[in-house]
């Protein structure tokens, strides 16, 4: 049984269009600590219930969102691009990518461009 995963350009598809590009968090600014920086980089809260996550449609349109994924039950509550504001409430990101070990050849060269 497969997972449709909606992307909000394409529309739902296989999750297996997509590479996950873990949960998402606050960027420490330049002035921040070296201890923020660790936190970012490596420590991840993998809690049960809604996480917002970055995805990114590798055999679509080629763009990186942010999801709302229910860990429990694996359903997806919500996705939106990162300069949308998102249903809920609240302002959604600066457009940041993930770590460049997540985004992979195809997200070195979106980000390059």
């Amino acid at each position: 049984m497969s997972v449709l995963l909606p992307c909000p350009n394409c529309g739902p598809r296989d999750v297996y269009e997509f590479r996950f590009g873990g949960e998402y968090q606050k960027r420490p600014g330049p002035e921040a600590p070296p201890e923020a920086w660790v936190d970012y980089l490596y420590l991840r809260a993998n809690e049960a219930g809604a996480q917002k996550e970055w995805w990114y449609h590798r055999l679509g349109c080629r763009a990186w969102f942010l999801a709302v994924r229910d860990t429990r039950s694996n359903t997806v509550l919500q996705v939106f691009s990162p300069v949308e504001t998102p249903s809920e409430g609240g302002s959604a990101p600066l457009p940041n990518l993930p770590p460049e070990g997540c985004a992979g050849e195809a997200g070195a060269r979106q980000a390059a461009e």
